[in-house]
């Protein structure tokens, strides 16, 4: 049974091992994983690709279907009121740094692996909030011989078939350092501010994308013109428009700017759809935000996303998963391994 404890159970000592990424200090919670995995019966493989990057296979006879999930989580946000460390359940919810994203749909499927006899394959990666996703391409680059995945990320439990692309980079502006009093000097800051505004206007019109300029630096103070400026920037149009080259539309707004390529992945389209339907989960509406399940698609292997909790919680102080969720989402699980 994929009971509530059952799932806290296992839970509770991913929470409390601190996979936060950065730094990526992830050999505890690989090694607790491979643990919790081989005490089930399961088959465990291990493999190490250097700087925190960590796939852990576990498998039970041939399966057709792979269930994955990210175990590391982004550091602690400012305004937690409890321990991010240590899962605590109050009512109807269990609270903890990775209890939504994702460490609690990781508990789900290895309660829902330990519940059923049937063969099953689990997969799960150490750098997904990274951006840049080496754990799944390198997993990929093995050729898999799965027929469907489900990725493990915060639906509320509901099975989502399609998303938004993803594309990230960076733009270095160059300006003449001198003393601010001078007329007409050339910014750097400036510079950035005049694209940056020219591309909120552009990112308006292109439609419904979402576009944020997620970092700025540059400059020294006041009293001197700023010779260098740096913005970092994301975008995620719909699935038919091409994140490429969209981040590129924006990016030649600048000029002279020098633009750097950071991560760019596609969307996540419907070939899934079907999957879904025969298994009988409950469809969901496409979401905004992207997952990784797009490059196994793009690699031919339709994918589902479907996990516990909200993306509301995710990556927010005192992160928290209704455990409904965690059961539901379990359940699911189970369906689809058997």
């Amino acid at each position: 049974m994929t009971d509530q404890d059952t799932i806290l159970r296992i839970l509770r000592p991913l929470v409390e091992i601190d996979s936060t990424n950065p730094p990526r200090n992830t050999a505890a919670v690989v090694a607790r994983l491979a643990a919790i995995l081989r005490e089930g019966g399961l088959v465990v493989g291990h493999v190490d690709f250097g700087d925190g990057c960590h796939n852990v296979l576990a498998i039970r006879g041939r399966a057709r279907t792979l269930l994955t999930a990210h175990v590391d989580t982004v550091p602690v946000a400012p305004g937690w009121t409890r321990d991010p460390f240590a899962l605590s359940v109050e009512g109807d919810r269990a609270y903890g740094l990775g209890a939504c994203d994702v460490k609690g749909g990781a508990a789900a499927m290895i309660a829902a692996a330990f519940a059923t006899k049937a063969p099953c394959a689990l997969l799960f990666t150490t750098d997904e909030e990274a951006g840049n996703a080496t754990c799944m391409r390198r997993f990929i680059e093995t050729k898999p011989p799965y027929e469907l995945a489900v990725v493990a990320e915060p639906t509320r439990a509901k099975a989502v078939v399609s998303h938004r692309g993803i594309a990230s980079g960076s733009l270095r502006f160059e300006g003449r350092a001198g003393h601010a009093s001078l007329k007409n000097a050339r910014s750097a800051v400036h510079a950035l501010i005049d694209w940056a505004d020219g591309a909120l206007d552009m990112a308006d019109e292109l439609g419904d994308i979402r576009f944020n300029i997620g970092r700025i630096e540059g400059g020294e103070k006041p009293n001197m013109i700023a010779s260098r400026a740096e913005a970092r920037f994301g975008v995620r149009p719909p699935p038919e428009m091409d994140p490429r080259g969209t981040l590129r539309r924006l990016a030649a707004l600048s000029g002279t700017a020098t633009f750097e390529e950071r991560f760019v992945a596609p969307p996540l389209l419907p070939l899934a759809e079907n999957e879904a339907k025969r298994l009988d989960l409950p469809v969901g509406e496409p979401v905004d935000f992207w997952t990784e399940a797009a490059l196994l698609s793009e690699a031919k292997i339709p994918s589902i996303v479907l996990g516990p909790g909200d993306i509301a919680q995710a990556h927010a102080p005192d992160e928290w998963v209704l455990l409904s969720d965690l059961e539901d989402a379990a359940k699911h699980y189970v369906r689809v391994i058997g």
